[in-house]
């Protein structure tokens, strides 16, 4: 009861911090699209279930994503690659990943909620995948399949954080460029 209250004060506190002030979002420019992506929500949200993520995580050896995977993206394949993993843990990770706090739970669908609109929006784009992005996310999930599916679920909310500073990251580097551009 007392976890559930937690999220539930939490999320009203979401709800007024977005009514009183801007929301921190931000606009992913990926090739000739934009796509808007609330930081603060996504990491509020996982911020709330990292900890129990993390700490069941019995496949410790395991590591699904590696940073040089967002690293080594040849130019271009930006978009694709954000969907490719947006798709992953939509169909793959929320739908299999069960919490035992019921609190836990609902922050893990109000996450798995703003993926699918982050990915409804990147459906627009129409994102060109080379197979060398594509080869990095089937990379991504033959390691999910080694592993029994609610341990990897497991571990794939553990290791979001790389997803979400990578996502950052992205729309820093987008805000920069921007800026840095002559026009």
């Amino acid at each position: 009861m007392k976890m559930l209250l937690g999220c539930s004060v939490s999320l009203l506190l979401l709800l007024l911090i977005c009514l009183t002030e801007p929301v921190e979002s931000g606009t992913l420019h990926l090739n000739s699209c934009s796509v808007n992506v609330h930081m603060h929500e996504l990491r509020k949200y996982y911020t709330d279930i990292r900890s129990n993520a993390i700490s069941e995580d019995s496949e410790i050896g395991v590591k699904l994503l590696d940073k040089s995977l967002m690293k080594d993206l040849q130019e271009g394949q930006t978009c694709c690659f954000i969907r490719l993993v947006l798709r992953f843990y939509v169909e793959r990770v929320f739908s299999n990943y069960a919490s035992s706090h019921p609190q836990q739970q609902r922050c893990s669908s109000a996450l798995a909620n703003a993926f699918i609109s982050i990915r409804r929006d990147i459906h627009k784009c129409h994102c060109l995948c080379e197979e060398e992005t594509q080869r990095k996310m089937d990379s991504v999930h033959a390691e999910f399949i080694k592993l029994q599916i609610s341990q990897a679920a497991q571990k794939a909310v553990g290791e979001l954080d790389t997803v979400l500073e990578w996502l950052e990251e992205q729309k820093t580097q987008t805000h920069t460029d921007r800026d840095n551009s002559c026009g």
